[in-house]
């Protein structure tokens, strides 16, 4: 594979991008690391052995929509590195804290017995999880790297530095500059270090695209489609292409809590529901607030007039609304009515009314101009 600078010129030369100054500086400093993982195996240790320094991984950072994400993408999907995850932080980090849990229920004997012990007390999960961690994947790529758990920011330091000890080379997107992470958090201080090592493995690249691609896409065609139909389902399709610009669509799963959200299709920071995926589950605001955390638009199809035997639907929808709608994540969708029409009667008709109005005002050009907000 050439890598992803090549990838990106064809992309623009296609017209599926538009050339960016910014984005190509990002490119180009992640062809670097593409050509430098070329001659990377791993550290090697042993008297005789020359041992490898990992090369130096990308910490890229920037407002929302300057695409991050799709230039990360990029060079995953473009690189030959066999050894190598992309990930959700915050799934990672939950993937983690299970590990950590594993280990603690081991017998002493196992524990023994992990190739990690030999320079660490069994009580101590860290060595170990780190270990096995780094033998799934030397090549570790988390998309939207934010810290606002306590039990994240208390494990981080010490992880992060057994990683980087067993070779690990870390890519990661950011809406926030290093030295912002966990601002405010509870006992930060015993989170720097954690920045101090992460700012020395890690080079800092701040994408100052001076356009916001996702609100310019948005801006392009409506985001509300009715009634529902051939019509409106062409519509979302072709509204949901010319967001994702040609990205490998796939399935995603979050974990909260120990349980998976399906996310069916997902690409570029952009996720597609069915609005029976998210309302005619047993979803809460939990589940909708760790979708708008890691998605910046969500396009849903087949929004129904729901009738007053579907108050459960509707009660649900107004969840996900409100929580849409806090965080100023886009909005794109396909419904049977007019927002005013879609719970006209039944229990909680009353309370719709706000939904329908927040709906009518995330269509504005002006909801869509407001940028997208942390919820802690």
């Amino acid at each position: 594979m050439k890598g992803p600078r090549p990838r990106y010129d064809a992309l623009v030369q296609s017209g599926a991008l538009d050339s960016d100054p910014a984005q190509e500086e990002a490119a180009d400093r992640l062809q670097l690391l593409h050509d430098q993982l070329k001659s990377y195996n791993g550290p090697q240790r042993g008297f005789f052995s020359f041992r490898k320094t990992p090369p130096r991984g990308v910490y890229l950072w920037g407002g929302v929509g300057r695409g991050k994400t799709l230039l990360m993408d990029l060079f995953f999907n473009n690189t030959a590195y066999k050894q190598k995850r992309r990930v959700h932080f915050h799934e990672f980090m939950a993937e983690t804290h299970e590990r950590i849990a594993n280990w603690r229920t081991k017998d002493l004997a196992e524990k023994r017995r992990h190739k990690a012990m030999n320079r660490a007390s069994p009580d101590d999960p860290m060595p170990p999880v780190a270990y096995d961690i780094a033998q799934d994947a030397r090549l570790l790529c988390f998309d939207e790297f934010y810290v606002t758990d306590i039990a994240d920011a208390m494990i981080l330091g010490r992880l992060f530095t057994a990683l980087f000890e067993y070779g690990v080379v870390v890519v990661a997107t950011s809406n926030r500059v290093p030295d912002d992470l966990y601002k405010e958090g509870l006992n930060r201080q015993l989170f720097l270090p954690f920045i101090e090592i992460l700012k020395s493995k890690l080079d800092v690249c701040e994408l100052r695209s001076a356009q916001d691609y996702r609100l310019a896409k948005l801006s392009e065609a409506p985001v509300y489609y009715h009634p529902l139909g051939p019509d409106a389902d062409k519509a979302m399709d072709a509204a949901w292409q010319n967001m994702i610009s040609g990205g490998h669509e796939h399935k995603e799963e979050i974990t909260i809590k120990g349980r998976k959200l399906i996310v069916p299709r997902a690409a570029r920071g952009a996720a597609r529901f069915d609005f029976a995926d998210l309302c005619e589950k047993p979803l809460g605001a939990s589940d909708y607030l760790a979708l708008i955390r890691r998605y910046g638009a969500i396009y849903i199809d087949h929004i129904p007039i729901m009738r007053p035997e579907l108050r459960n639907e509707a009660k649900r929808f107004s969840t996900l609304i409100d929580t849409i709608y806090d965080a100023k994540v886009k909005l794109v969708c396909s419904a049977e009515g007019e927002p005013d029409d879609l719970y006209p009667d039944g229990h909680g008709a009353f309370e719709f009314e706000r939904t329908a109005s927040r709906l009518m005002e995330m269509r504005s050009a002006d909801y869509l101009k407001t940028a997208s907000v942390d919820l802690e």
